[in-house]
């Protein structure tokens, strides 16, 4: 299966809570981005959201168009895109 064109080519800038647990959508189908809504459930192949779990209260950059290496991270690999 194809992944579909990203939601968003540049990072979401997101500020997290120590100890909460976020749900990052790893397929780009969600309506919530970066955050996952469930709209994999909807499509054929083995697509899931990334849990993560902040260690501290800070802000970080979750990958916005989907292809890095280091999810849910961005590692600027929208640049290549």
């Amino acid at each position: 299966m194809e992944k579909p064109a990203c939601p968003q080519k540049s990072p979401y800038k997101v500020k997290v809570e120590e100890g909460k647990t976020y749900s990052w959508c790893s397929c780009g189908l969600s309506q919530k981005q970066p955050f996952c809504d469930g709209s994999h459930r909807n499509c054929e192949g083995n697509l899931r959201s990334l849990k993560y779990t902040a260690k501290s209260d800070k802000e970080i950059f979750f990958c916005g168009c989907k292809a890095t290496k280091h999810p849910p991270f961005c590692d600027n690999s929208h640049l290549k895109l």
